[in-house]
């Protein structure tokens, strides 16, 4: 994968990974090609370049050089998704305790806007669950999503997450600053 991913990121690595991306959902179909594949890698030292350039490209806010090295010290917690080899999304998470409870926090989780609505979302928050499956001392994932952001908040409200709080002025240099805390608690039998 590092071969083919390798052609995403040149010089001008944004817009290669925007050109690259600018045909694929123009039309916002739901359905893939059949020849079409959704993969997760690990995030690596090799690779996190690109997790940078995702996380510019999505996220209207910049991640620091310690969120980048948290994440490379988290290992599992962390994935890259490709479609047909190309990088197109990643999910990035930390397992945090307080309040005599174990959470995930999904710190981010996006996807390029082109290939939205093609499962690769959803195949990052498989992942998350698959984590939640595992370790069986996670009490409920949670995550902040802006308050403007009524895709973000459809998408997590349709795998049973529920707004529980609002975060105000949680984001420093954007608008609204304001930002939904979204949770869903874990079934344990």
């Amino acid at each position: 994968k590092a071969d083919s991913m390798a052609s995403v990121v040149h010089s001008d690595e944004a817009v290669s990974i925007e050109q690259n991306t600018s045909n694929v959902n123009s039309g916002k179909q739901s359905k893939l090609p059949s020849d079409s594949r959704i993969e997760l890698g690990d995030i690596t030292q090799h690779n996190i370049r690109q997790l940078r350039i995702i996380n510019q490209v999505v996220f209207p806010v910049s991640y620091t050089d310690k969120f980048y090295d948290d994440i490379l010290e988290n290992g599992e917690l962390g994935r890259l998704a490709y479609f047909n080899d190309i990088v197109v999304g990643a999910v990035c998470c930390r397992i945090q305790s307080e309040a005599g409870q174990r959470r995930l926090y999904i710190m981010t989780l996006g996807c390029l806007a082109p290939y939205r609505e093609l499962g690769v979302g959803t195949k990052l928050l498989e992942y998350v669950f698959e984590i939640c499956s595992r370790d069986k001392n996670i009490d409920n994932i949670f995550l902040h999503v802006q308050t403007s952001n009524e895709g973000a908040l459809a998408f997590y409200k349709k795998f049973g997450f529920e707004i529980v709080d609002t975060a105000y002025n949680y984001y420093k240099r954007i608008v609204p600053p304001d930002a939904y805390v979204l949770q869903k608690n874990l079934v344990r039998s």
